[in-house]
């Protein structure tokens, strides 16, 4: 295995000039850090990550953590993530809350001083324990607001407003809200915005459940929104959204002849479920490369706020009110 010292030898510098060249070139002159770096590279020379991080104090690693790894919303926001710390050469660790609270602090007390940064997405975190997290360890938020600490939202309140002008427009004035976690910020971010543009149009809503924002949670989600008389059903998210076209399926109920359905997020597979879902998206891989800027640009503590616009995709899973 090539070594530091096989770099300087070759170099002809000292272990270490080699050192700062390869760590802190801006502290080398440019000849001298343009002759060890090309020594690396002919070499094949890797750093050693471990005893890096014993002198420096950091690590270069950051964490993602996120309520639930198998939702395909959160496949965006990894990727962009992932993408901007390889282009730093910082390594991301994943972790998968479930969006439990208690997971995710117990998550939190064994990375915190580990990595050198932490992106939370949607965190069922007290206010509180987010505030001394962030004395701790810098820390940015997604899909999460709190006055002090940096985040990337969704807009969701100009996501709300689409959908309901679209079904507005479509005669629809009986509109059902499927809830899901009373646990998620986002949640109660869909359904104030939701509530709020019903008012402002004259149009009745109402908010079922709540109920899993997943597959799981279409049968019962589906049978609620037929009860309640709504002409369109607006779900929480795009897997319960499916769930519950899949559910009207199996009780032979046309979608959107006798009830739409609108979905948020435009997950994979959105587009080509039975009838194509009309619902929400947002640019989930530009929100992982932004948190990590954060991250690396060293505003963590900063009270910034980032937030991303959302566009409607309207497909067949829409149509006029009966």
């Amino acid at each position: 295995m090539v070594t530091l010292q096989d770099v300087a030898r070759e170099a002809g510098v000292a272990v270490s000039t080699a050192s700062r060249a390869l760590t802190h070139p801006e502290r080398i002159s440019p000849p001298t850090r343009a002759r060890v770096q090309e020594v690396a590279r002919r070499l094949g020379y890797r750093p050693n990550r471990i005893a890096r991080a014993v002198v420096s104090g950091r690590t270069q690693m950051l964490a993602v953590l996120v309520p639930d790894i198998t939702n395909p919303h959160r496949l965006g926001l990894i990727r962009g993530a992932e993408e901007r710390a390889r282009a730093a050469d910082r390594t991301l660790v994943l972790g998968d809350t479930r969006g439990d609270p208690g997971l995710e602090a117990d998550h939190l007390d064994r990375l915190g001083s580990v990595v050198d940064g932490i992106v939370l997405a949607s965190s069922r975190l007290p206010d509180a324990d987010l505030r001394e997290l962030a004395r701790r360890r810098p820390v940015v938020l997604h899909d999460r607001e709190l006055a002090g600490l940096p985040g990337v939202v969704t807009d969701f309140d100009d996501g709300m407003r689409q959908i309901l002008g679209h079904l507005v427009g479509l005669g629809h004035r009986r509109v059902a809200y499927l809830s899901g976690s009373r646990r998620s910020w986002s949640e109660g971010r869909r359904w104030a915005a939701l509530a709020a543009e019903a008012t402002r149009t004259g149009v009745g809503v109402a908010c079922l459940g709540p109920f899993p924002p997943m597959l799981d949670g279409g049968p019962a989600a589906a049978d609620a929104g037929l009860a309640s008389g709504a002409t369109a059903l607006v779900a929480s998210n795009d897997l319960l959204a499916i769930g519950v076209l899949r559910r009207l399926e199996e009780r032979g109920v046309p979608v959107p002849q006798t009830v739409s359905v609108t979905g948020f997020d435009d997950i994979f597979g959105a587009d080509f479920c039975h009838p194509p879902l009309t619902t929400v998206t947002a640019p989930t891989e530009e929100a992982g490369r932004v948190l990590v800027d954060v991250l690396l640009g060293g505003h963590a503590q900063d009270a910034e706020r980032t937030v991303l616009p959302v566009r409607l995709r309207v497909r067949g899973s829409t149509g006029p009110a009966r």
